[in-house]
Formats: C-alpha cells, sequence, structure tokens
C-alpha cells in the first residue's frame, strides 16, 4: 500500500514514549550497530531483536504495563504498540528515521475491532511496514523490504482497515489506554482501541 508521510527529518526525533536518546536504548543500539554496521543489517537486527527478545503481553499472558521504549526494553514484554515503541527508538537511535502505522483489526477477545500497531522505516529512498509483535503458531511475521510480511492479512469484509499515515508520535488514544490501567491483560480483555480518532472505521 501507499504511505502517507512526512519528509524523513521528522522521524528522528525523540520524545517521552519514543525515547531515542534514553541510555539503555542507545546502549543495546550501539550493541546492534556493532554487530551489524550496515544500514539495512542494523535494521534488520533490531527489528528481530524485538520481536524475538520482548514477549507480547497477552502471548506470555504478563499483566505488566509497558509503554516507553525503556520501559519495554527494561521488563521485556509489551503489547504491540509497546514493542513498535521501543523499535521505533532503537532505528531512530541510529539515525533510521521511523515511525508508528496502525491497523484495524478483528478482535476475537471482544467480537470488535481493536488497533494494532506497526513501525514504519524509510530505506534507499522508501518507507516500509514492518510488524514486531512476535510470532507464534499461525504469525510469521518477518523482516524485509520486498513484499510485506506482517502478522495478519487485513480482510475488509470483517471490517478491517489499513490506515496509510506513518505518525511521528505514538496515537493519542493508544497511550492513553495504556497509560490507564495497571493489567495490561484487564485491558485486552476489556477492549483495546478499536480506530484511530477522525478515521471513517
Amino acid at each position: 500500500m501507499d504511505l502517507i508521510a512526512q519528509e524523513p527529518e521528522h522521524y528522528l526525533q525523540a520524545d517521552d514514549v519514543i525515547e531515542a536518546t534514553h541510555p539503555a536504548v542507545l546502549a543495546l543500539a550501539a550493541e546492534l550497530r556493532a554487530a551489524h554496521p550496515a544500514e539495512t543489517d542494523y535494521a534488520r537486527a533490531a527489528f528481530e531483536w524485538v520481536r524475538d527478545k520482548v514477549a507480547h503481553s497477552f502471548d506470555a499472558q504478563d499483566s505488566r504495563v509497558t509503554v516507553t521504549a525503556s520501559e519495554v526494553l527494561r521488563e521485556g514484554v509489551g503489547l504491540c504498540y509497546a514493542k513498535a515503541h521501543l523499535l521505533t527508538a532503537l532505528l531512530r537511535a541510529e539515525g533510521i528515521p521511523a515511525g508508528l502505522c496502525y491497523q484495524r483489526l478483528a478482535d476475537p477477545a471482544t467480537g470488535g475491532h481493536a488497533l494494532h500497531g506497526l513501525v514504519a522505516l524509510h530505506l534507499d529512498g522508501a518507507w516500509y511496514r514492518q510488524d514486531p509483535r512476535g510470532n507464534k503458531p499461525g504469525v510469521d511475521a518477518q523482516f524485509s523490504l520486498e513484499q510485506e510480511r506482517l502478522a495478519w492479512p487485513v480482510s475488509s469484509a470483517a471490517g478491517e482497515v489499513d490506515y496509510p499515515t506513518v505518525h511521528v508520535t505514538p496515537d493519542a488514544t493508544v497511550v492513553e489506554a495504556l497509560s490507564s490501567t495497571d493489567d495490561v491483560l484487564d485491558l485486552y480483555r476489556r477492549g483495546l482501541p478499536s480506530a484511530l480518532p477522525g478515521s471513517a472505521a
């Protein structure tokens, strides 16, 4: 799909959630870069580290709440949004423009829909979406600069939506939902945010 993004330089800044200048984030970024000096190799290594080393909260049945990049790194767990925050921070820490993307997917936990968080990164003059949520039976997300290999295909018949915008900062409703609970599994059961504000879905 065609992504809608600002100029790449807008996607390099740090903020209170995408903590690209946090010492722990910088330390991991430097470690990964030392082993993978080429841009694409580093991006792949950062993606695989977050996908494989940080557990998805629901898969692990871990109730801890993580929002910021440093929290995700410290606790080693997070929902898709939180994992996307860490990957975005790791990419920005090494000068690779990266932002947040979202999908609206059917949510079997509630019977409705839920936002799913992704990362888009800018390499070789183009934007590429990646899904670091973590693999499991039936989910095989891979780093790719060719055909997208995300966790789930989107079905418009099921009311699912691919939102094309690459966000510089995390969606405020996502951050608010994560910040307003002390049990992320309870939030998951009650229902994650179901659509981006102002969208038709």
